[in-house]
């Protein structure tokens, strides 16, 4: 029997209601649901499993209730696995997570009978080296970022390319991204906007102490390294948001393009324009 792996975002009271009905869904068509520790909180119908143990029971499909956060997250647990992810939006925006929850169980329809595509969205893979030694790495489906601590004063910071000398400036710090992760942080940040299908990266400084630097955009296979040159009392490292690791004066954070793709379920020929236009009200007059 295939499993379907359910993963939630944590405190949503709505799902004491959505889960036992999506839950019996799938055993009607069937199918054996698991649900992650947050869901478990809501419902006894399926058993309740960490979310980094979902992959060994091998899903068929992994179904995302939540926001665009809880994504990321689902993201790096199947990185390795490339299991299709299919998003619910339960969040605020909703950039990624593009199916209604009214919408949910036609899609699950669309997906059952093979009427659905498979977006494949580039992964970062970053590596740590401190002292000419790898600490830890780790994949991002949005960005890597390197800052500065948490007074306000800036940092110093250097970027490579292919171990060619970039830039050496002050900021707050440095964004990586993948073309998913253009219109996140570095959206915010003011770098440019990249369809997902562009093979290539994004380097933007944040709030750099210069106004001749500007985000740049290099090719998908190349190596950028950033270099914590300076800082105020500490640096960090943070993946999408959500994992985060203290940096020390001369770690390098060497980012390339991971092996690994996200596969998202894709029922609607909207397309990203159209997520730019109602998400982001991008062209709007």
């Amino acid at each position: 029997m295939v499993h379907v792996a359910i993963v939630c975002k944590p405190q949503k009271e709505e799902l004491a209601r959505i889960l036992p009905e999506l839950i019996g869904w799938l055993r009607q068509h069937g199918y054996e649901p698991l649900v992650d520790r947050e869901g478990g909180q809501y419902t006894t119908a399926a058993p309740a499993v960490n979310r980094a143990l979902m992959p060994e029971y091998a899903p068929g499909l992994v179904i995302v209730l939540g926001g665009d956060g809880t994504l990321l997250s689902v993201a790096r647990i199947f990185a390795a696995t490339g299991t299709p992810i299919l998003s619910v939006n339960l969040g605020f925006l909703g950039f990624l997570t593009e199916v209604r929850l009214a919408d949910l169980y036609s899609t699950l329809e669309g997906w059952r009978s093979g009427c659905h595509g498979l977006d494949a969205r580039t992964m970062l893979h970053a590596e740590l080296w401190r002292g000419g030694a790898l600490c830890t790495d780790c994949e991002a489906l949005n960005e890597v970022v390197v800052s500065k601590g948490d007074i306000a004063r800036m940092g110093d910071f250097a970027v490579e390319l292919d171990g060619k000398s970039v830039a050496r400036f002050r900021a707050d710090g440095v964004i990586v991204s993948t073309p998913t992760g253009s219109t996140a942080y570095t959206l915010a940040a003011n770098g440019p906007i990249l369809t997902p299908d562009v093979d290539a990266m994004v380097v933007t400084p944040i709030c750099p102490h210069l106004l001749t630097l500007r985000p740049i955009v290099v090719r998908g296979d190349a190596l950028l390294t950033v270099r914590v040159e300076g800082v105020a009392n500490r640096a960090a490292l943070t993946v999408d948001g959500q994992k985060a690791a203290e940096l020390l004066l001369g770690d390098e954070v060497r980012c390339r393009k991971s092996r690994y793709t996200v596969n998202l379920v894709r029922m609607s020929e909207s397309g990203f324009f159209e997520a730019l236009r109602s998400k982001l009200s991008w062209g709007e007059r």
